[in-house]
């Protein structure tokens, strides 16, 4: 039996081919402990085609202090214009870059908090055990300064919301967002 601690997990190995079975053990939870956006290098700030970030650098995920640096970058405010707003202008491109933006974003992934790239701040509260007509979310994310649960819709910020927390806390986050 080999014990591996990965991705803050302890992992028991118990194969005839340790060495060839810790590696590929080590490769899958690596996988599950990922999240899309960050092997992607990107990470959504709104809903919109193109409205994406690059990513810099993580520090502490699924941790009480998860980070997650990033830079607005003269390709995303293209991918931007050429996707979205379907003109590919230099104006298009000044003007997405100047899109105010923090340059980060963190996670308290204990108690669920969470902060977007407007430095707002939410809360990933877990399923929804009473969905009804107005929220028909899977799961519940709460406006701080609000208190509004958004509803699951694109304008309610659910879906570039998940994919913050689910790139922050990785093992906090559904899998099956």
């Amino acid at each position: 039996m080999d014990n591996i601690k990965f991705c803050s997990m302890d992992v028991e190995i118990i194969f005839a081919h340790k060495r060839t079975w810790s590696i590929c053990a080590a490769i899958f939870i690596w996988s599950l402990c990922s999240s899309n956006a960050l092997a992607s290098g990107k990470l959504y700030y709104g809903s919109r085609m193109g409205m994406t970030v690059t990513v810099i650098s993580i520090s502490g995920l699924s941790t009480d202090n998860a980070v997650i640096r990033t830079k607005h970058t003269r390709e995303d405010a293209i991918s931007f214009c050429r996707d979205y707003v379907q003109k590919l202008t230099e104006d298009c491109i000044k003007e997405e870059l100047e899109t105010p933006l923090n340059d980060f974003v963190n996670a308290n992934c204990t108690t669920g908090e969470f902060t977007d790239f407007r430095g707002d701040r939410y809360q990933f509260l877990g399923p929804n055990q009473k969905k009804n007509d107005e929220i028909l979310a899977k799961y519940l994310i709460r406006n701080l300064s609000t208190n509004e649960i958004a509803n699951g819709s694109s304008a309610s910020g659910y879906p570039t919301n998940m994919s913050i927390f689910k790139a922050l806390c990785p093992r906090q986050a559904p899998f099956d967002f």
